[in-house]
């Protein structure tokens, strides 16, 4: 369903999910009543494309505190051991050169084009991220987004009950966590979490699978049998019919629904062309609940 208020108007780009936002400026202070209208179709669409926007470090932090308070990155190869609120996705170094694809922080930015969660490694995980364009490629560096929430309406029901009330075990490493050389061993032993397999949006009540690469476990079921339900589970929410691929233009920001969706980067001539994107990410709340209701604007309206 198509939303409009004065200016600000939402259409859906995919039969399941995905609105795209446009007639607004978000480097600028927003109205309660055009947050209002973000907020109602982030909960409905799960991904949101806003387009036309001219986002720096400073506006693009300032628009994604209006939902909540903003997650600091974990140090690692990617963001140069240095974390902060912005985690640049580039393949460029600090002199704006091709970094080596044998970098430490190429190998390390490979895995975000693993399908997975943002923090689902965290206790309490992101509630939403929201990456803008830099520079984008002429061709590939697409980011590809799954609808879990989609993937779960369309399980039987038998399904469905089966997976009830079962409990993942989320790992910020890869499996073989031992020979991960992303992070520190202190991370490595601290980002152990459990979440829920099936989780429920309170706003509106609707259901999805948490998985994904993060999730690599489930509690009280043996190890590789765990991870081969996960697996399956993971293939089943990237079928075609529950992928949007979104291919980046200049002025582009897309927002996601880390509670009922997966994303993954893909790949592109890194030697070639380049690509950065910078991305903010919102912290959840515990529990659930209080995501029920809208988050308070943080800035003035106009």
């Amino acid at each position: 369903m198509d939303t409009l208020t004065t200016r600000l108007a939402i259409k859906r780009l995919h039969p399941l999910f995905v609105g795209e936002v446009t007639g607004i400026d978000l480097t600028q202070p927003i109205s309660r009543e055009d947050f209002r209208t973000i907020w109602e179709a982030f909960n409905e669409h799960q991904i949101l494309v806003y387009r036309d926007q001219a986002f720096d470090d400073a506006s693009q932090i300032a628009f994604s505190r209006n939902f909540g308070e903003l997650e600091t990155m974990i140090a690692h190869p990617g963001n140069d051991w240095n974390p902060g609120h912005i985690s640049v996705m580039t393949n460029l170094g600090k002199d704006g050169n091709f970094l080596p694809l044998d970098h430490p922080a190429m190998l390390h930015r490979e895995r975000n084009e693993a399908w997975h969660s943002d923090s689902s490694f965290k206790p309490v995980a992101a509630l939403a991220s929201l990456l803008a364009s830099r520079i984008v490629p002429p061709v590939g560096g697409n980011t590809d987004f799954a609808s879990a929430r989609a993937a779960y309406d369309a399980l039987p029901a038998e399904r469905k009950a089966a997976l009830e009330g079962l409990t993942a075990l989320h790992r910020m490493t890869h499996r073989d966590m031992d020979n991960d050389k992303g992070y520190n061993e202190e991370d490595k032993k601290r980002h152990v979490v459990t979440h829920p397999l099936i989780r429920t949006n309170p706003v509106n009540g609707r259901k999805a699978l948490y998985v994904g690469s993060h999730a690599q476990e489930i509690v009280g079921m043996p190890p590789a049998e765990g991870a081969r339900l996960l697996d399956e589970l993971t293939v089943f929410v990237t079928q075609p019919q529950f992928v949007y691929s979104h291919h980046w233009r200049d002025g582009d920001a897309v927002m996601w629904d880390n509670r009922c969706t997966l994303h993954r980067a893909t790949t592109f001539d890194k030697t070639k062309y380049k690509r950065k994107l910078h991305r903010t990410t919102i912290a959840g709340k515990a529990p659930d609940s209080a995501f029920a209701t809208m988050p308070e604007p943080q800035r003035a309206e106009r």
